[in-house]
């Protein structure tokens, strides 16, 4: 069974977190997530499932980025969840699927124990503007039979920020293959940026020097 509105906020601040909550965003059946102003598009033109492809950080400015096709964007949501003795998924809002916005590729379904942001992949079938802080899915529960063993995984649980694809972790034989794992993307991109200058710095004074 799927919970009632009244029931989720009946569940709040137990089986059921969502941080921050907003009334206005509860559904008969369903709770309506917004979307942060920070996207993550892959810069590999192809993508290694063994590898920890590289990414680019992509803001959304107050007036709005245009989604193109053929291209997928990894966003997160506003609010952090936490979900116990019940199982969260996401879905797109009717309004948002008719603009042809796809908010998850496959990947809607939730965990019982899952605590943190979700992470959308988001495509678009044709161009579509996009702006921050809209409502951009809907979190709804379902009630599960039998024992229960909470989400532990150590790729996505607890996360605090958007979350690229971490399967090379199951599959990488490489015990250094991991680059990214403080999601740390401007970072990392402005220290080797630096240190190549000083490189280059470098070179240039060796060859004044002869």
């Amino acid at each position: 069974m799927i919970l009632s509105g009244n029931e989720i906020k009946q569940q709040l601040g137990g089986n059921i977190v969502i941080e921050p909550f907003d009334d206005a965003n509860l559904n008969p059946n369903s709770y309506n997530l917004s979307l942060h102003d920070e996207l993550l598009v892959y810069e590999e033109v192809v993508l290694d499932m063994r590898k920890s492809n590289r990414v680019t950080r992509v803001h959304i400015p107050a007036e709005g980025l245009v989604l193109t096709p053929n291209q997928l964007y990894l966003g997160r949501t506003i609010e952090r969840t936490e979900t116990h003795n019940l199982v969260p998924m996401i879905e797109g809002r009717s309004s948002i699927g008719r603009l042809g916005l796809f908010v998850h590729v496959t990947a809607g379904f939730g965990d019982v124990g899952f605590c943190g942001f979700w992470t959308l992949e988001m495509f678009a079938v044709q161009p579509v503007k996009i702006y921050p802080g809209v409502s951009i899915c809907q979190l709804f529960f379902h009630q599960i039979a039998g024992e229960i063993t909470e989400y532990t995984s150590d790729k996505y649980q607890h996360n605090h920020d958007i979350q690229p694809s971490m399967l090379f972790r199951e599959l990488s034989t490489d015990p250094e293959g991991d680059q990214q794992l403080e999601l740390e993307f401007g970072t990392d991109r402005l220290r080797a940026e630096q240190a190549d200058a000083i490189r280059a710095g470098q070179r240039v004074a060796q060859g004044m020097a002869r």
